[in-house]
C-alpha cells in the first residue's frame, strides 16, 4: 500500500493542515456539549435506561439507516420487522461497506471508535465480533442513556415536547439530581395541523386535560396553549421549534380564525386557504409568547414528509420515507419575521433550511433581522438533515461566512433519536477546525490573529451557545 495514503480515521481525521490539527485538538475537543436539539427520550433518561443490545440503540429508532438498509436491498423485517436483534445487525453490518462516501459510514464508525474503542471495519465479517463486544460493553453501569451522556461530556440537552405533554419525565430527571441538565422545548405542531379534523379533535381534548382549559374557540385555544407555555416555562424551557413544510402567509382576524377553527371543532374540512390563514395567525401569536418569555424560536422548515403511502399505513411518520421540498418560500419567510420585527415581538430566532440551495437565501434573510446590542440575534441553522454531514455543513458555513458572521454562529447540534450521536459534534468540530485551518495556511486568514481565531473555534464550537441560550 502507498506510504503516503492517511489511516483511515485516525486522530487527525478530517485535520489535513497543521492548523487545523492545533485548532481542534487544543481548542474544540476539550469543549463540552450543548446540544440544544434533539428528539432523545426523557423516559429513557429518567430511567437511565440499559440497552438490551447495540441493534436497540443503534437501528431502534434511525431512519438515516433504515433507508440506506432498504437502498441495499433489504426486506423491512430486517429493518422494522420482527427479525431477532441479531438478524438486523448482522444485516447492516453486511450493509457498511455499500456505504461507502455516504456519511453513514464515517458516523458508524465514529461511534464504534468513541463509545466503545472498536477500531475494526464493520462488514459481514466482523459484525459478529463487534455484536458481542458491544453488548457485553452495554451491559455495564456506564454504558446506560445516562453513562452515554456523561461519556460524551455532555452538558446541556433540549429535547421535543408537545405542549400537552406532562414534563413527568423531565421533572423526574431534574428530582434525580443528575448533573446534565435536560430541558424541554416546545414544539406545537399539533396545535396548527387543521387539515385533519379527526386528528385534530382528539388533539384538542388532550389539550384541554393537560391545560384544564375547555377549547370552544379561537381566543380558549390561545389560553390553552399560553398556559402550557407558561407551565414549559416553569419547568426550564427556553426554546420552542416548528417543524414546517413552509413559512405560511396570510394573516386573518381573531374572528377569522374563531370561525376556522369552529368548523373544524364541528367536524367539517376546511380549505387551503383557510389552514393557510388559520397557520399565520396561530403561528404569529405563539411566536409573541416566545418573545414575552425571552425564549429562542427556531423553524425547520422544508421537508416533503410521508411521500410513500403505503409505507405510510404500515409504519407511520418518521420511519424514512421523507424528502427534500424545492419549494420557494423566502417571501412569506420574510413577511411573516417583518411582522413580528415591526410589532417589537421578533424572538431569537435560529432558522434551519433542508434544502441546501436555499443557504444563501437565509444567510442573507438573517441579515434583515440582526438588531444591536446583541450580536447574533437571528441564527442561520447548522446543515439539518439530510446536510448535516460534510459537504452539507461546509456549504452551510461557507454561506454564513459570504453573508454573515461565522464567529457568531451558535454551531451545531444532533437532532436525533439516539444516544450514540454525540460524535455528530466531534464531526462539525474537526470540519469547522478544517475550514479555519486550511485558510490559515493559505494565507486567506492572519496566522498573527491566532489568539482570535482560537477563541472563535471555541465560541463556535460551545461558548456562542451557551451564551446565547443563557444555559
Amino acid at each position: 500500500m502507498n506510504a503516503n495514503i492517511k489511516p483511515f480515521m485516525d486522530k487527525d481525521f478530517l485535520l489535513d493542515t497543521p492548523t487545523a490539527q492545533t485548532l481542534y485538538h487544543e481548542e474544540a475537543a476539550p469543549l463540552p456539549i450543548i446540544d440544544f436539539h434533539c428528539h432523545l427520550s426523557p423516559k429513557e433518561i429518567a430511567e437511565d435506561h440499559q440497552f438490551r443490545s447495540i441493534t436497540e440503540l443503534w437501528l431502534g429508532g434511525d431512519h438515516y439507516k433504515w433507508r440506506a438498509l432498504r437502498a441495499n436491498g433489504v426486506d423491512e423485517r430486517y429493518i422494522t420487522g420482527d427479525a431477532s436483534d441479531w438478524e438486523k445487525f448482522e444485516k447492516w453490518a453486511s450493509t457498511m461497506p455499500y456505504c461507502m462516501r455516504n456519511p453513514l459510514y464515517h458516523w458508524t464508525h465514529l461511534e464504534l471508535r468513541t463509545a466503545f474503542g472498536i477500531q475494526d471495519i464493520l462488514k459481514e465479517e466482523t459484525a459478529r465480533d463487534i455484536y458481542e463486544r458491544c453488548n457485553k460493553m452495554l451491559a455495564l453501569p456506564e454504558f446506560s442513556a445516562r453513562g452515554l451522556m456523561r461519556k460524551y461530556h455532555v452538558e446541556v440537552v433540549c429535547t421535543t415536547d408537545d405542549p400537552a405533554d406532562s414534563l413527568q419525565y423531565h421533572q423526574s430527571i431534574r428530582e434525580s439530581g443528575f448533573e446534565i441538565k435536560v430541558l424541554p422545548t416546545w414544539r406545537p405542531d399539533k396545535a396548527l395541523a387543521i387539515e385533519k379534523p379527526q386528528e385534530y379533535l382528539a388533539y384538542i381534548h388532550r389539550l384541554e386535560e393537560a391545560s384544564d382549559t375547555r377549547i370552544d374557540s379561537y381566543a380558549t385555544l390561545v389560553e390553552a396553549l399560553q398556559k402550557r407555555h407558561d407551565f414549559f416555562e416553569k419547568e426550564g424551557c427556553r426554546l420552542s421549534d416548528h417543524g414546517i413544510s413552509r413559512f405560511p402567509w396570510s394573516p386573518c382576524s381573531e374572528t377569522q380564525a374563531d370561525a376556522i377553527l369552529k368548523k373544524v371543532l364541528g367536524g367539517q374540512q376546511v380549505s387551503e386557504c383557510e389552514c393557510e390563514q388559520f397557520s399565520t395567525t396561530l403561528l404569529l401569536e405563539l411566536a409573541r409568547m416566545d418573545a414575552r418569555s425571552g425564549w429562542t424560536q427556531q423553524f425547520h422548515y422544508g421537508p416533503m414528509r410521508n411521500c410513500n403511502t403505503r409505507m405510510f399505513r404500515q409504519l407511520g411518520p418518521d420511519a424514512g420515507y421523507d424528502s427534500i421540498g424545492t419549494q420557494d418560500t423566502s417571501a412569506s419567510m420574510a413577511r411573516f419575521l417583518d411582522a413580528l420585527d415591526s410589532e417589537g415581538m421578533l424572538a431569537q430566532t435560529i432558522l434551519y433550511c433542508i434544502n441546501p440551495s436555499d443557504n444563501e437565501m437565509l444567510a442573507t434573510m438573517i441579515g434583515n433581522f440582526q438588531q444591536g446590542p446583541q450580536a447574533g440575534k437571528i441564527q442561520f441553522g447548522s446543515g439539518w438533515w439530510f446536510n448535516d454531514q460534510l459537504d452539507g455543513m461546509e456549504r452551510q458555513m461557507n454561506a454564513l461566512s459570504l453573508q454573515g458572521l461565522l464567529s457568531r454562529f451558535v454551531g451545531m447540534l444532533t437532532d436525533s433519536r439516539s444516544f450514540l450521536s454525540y460524535p455528530r459534534h466531534e464531526y462539525f468540530r474537526r470540519c469547522l477546525c478544517r475550514m479555519i485551518g486550511h485558510d490559515v495556511e493559505m494565507g486567506l486568514l492572519p496566522a498573527s490573529e491566532m489568539p482570535f481565531i482560537r477563541k472563535m473555534i471555541r465560541d463556535i464550537s460551545y461558548y456562542n451557545a451557551k451564551r446565547y441560550f443563557q444555559f
